[in-house]
């Protein structure tokens, strides 16, 4: 199978995990399915990294980014709860979940998401008659020229002790999305692939007690766990500073392809 088929058929297959997850969140029971949602667009949008300047590809980008915007805050409130929960906090974890099916409903009619649906269905046509759909080697290349692009952003940005660990956090997100969306072309080897995975969760989790840590300045029913927030926080961005050396020397020097 051409490069490009292999590439569209992807694409689609997404659209039906999107259909289902939709489907799921509907079911207030499933407590993955805005996950399973939010992963689907997100490697949606991981696959359209390498032709987000074809104009072409314009609507469907913006749907997906629109999607991912729209969900984000349910999703922190979801990850919320249940932080609350393992912590024992189940009153501040129950008037959390409460706001969660509702939210789920919302998300699963909205008029962003079905917006999303639409421009997959005109996706496939637009991207076979623009310049990568029409020539599978051009397009291949063009892919490998993306992951080594970034790879070397990363490679640059891990040499830089002051680059803004927010900012790096989202840079090895992105690449660590794209290297998957694009693993057999991927110049990354497999413990690069691990290390990247393992710093991602260590800046995530330190992000994620980093803004816990801001809301409990704001949610009265917060404030008892500020402090063991804060700890870990400080815990989690020395465990990532500690795997991004192991990241810098596992990153390859130059592209091999």
């Amino acid at each position: 199978m051409a490069f490009v088929d292999t590439y569209v058929k992807e694409i689609i297959a997404l659209e039906v995990a999107l259909f289902h997850a939709r489907a799921r969140l509907e079911n207030a029971a499933d407590a993955e399915a805005l996950h399973d949602l939010r992963i689907a667009v997100r490697r949606i949008r991981s696959l359209l990294i390498p032709v987000r300047a074809e104009p072409a590809m314009g609507p469907l980008l913006a749907a997906a980014k629109a999607v991912g915007q729209l969900t984000t805050p349910t999703r922190d409130l979801e990850v919320m709860a249940q932080e609350l929960e393992k912590r024992g906090m189940d009153v501040a974890a129950a008037s959390r979940r409460a706001r969660l099916e509702l939210e789920h409903q919302l998300i699963a009619e909205h008029a962003t998401l079905q917006a999303l649906f639409t421009a997959l269905d005109g996706w496939p046509a637009a991207f076979r008659a623009s310049e990568p759909g029409l020539d599978s080697r051009h397009f291949e290349k063009r892919v490998v020229k993306t992951l080594n692009k970034h790879v070397g952003k990363l490679r640059r940005a891990l040499k830089d002790a002051q680059f803004d660990r927010h900012e790096l956090r989202i840079l090895v997100k992105r690449t660590r999305y794209l290297t998957q969306a694009f693993a057999d072309l991927s110049p990354l080897s497999s413990k690069a692939e691990k290390s990247l995975k393992a710093v991602q969760s260590a800046l995530g989790s330190w992000h994620d007690h980093h803004q816990w840590c801001l809301k409990a300045k704001v949610e009265a029913d917060l404030q008892p766990l500020a402090q063991v927030w804060a700890k870990d926080s400080a815990a989690e961005l020395e465990r990532a500073e500690a795997e991004l050396d192991t990241l810098a020397r596992l990153l390859p020097k130059r592209s091999k392809r």
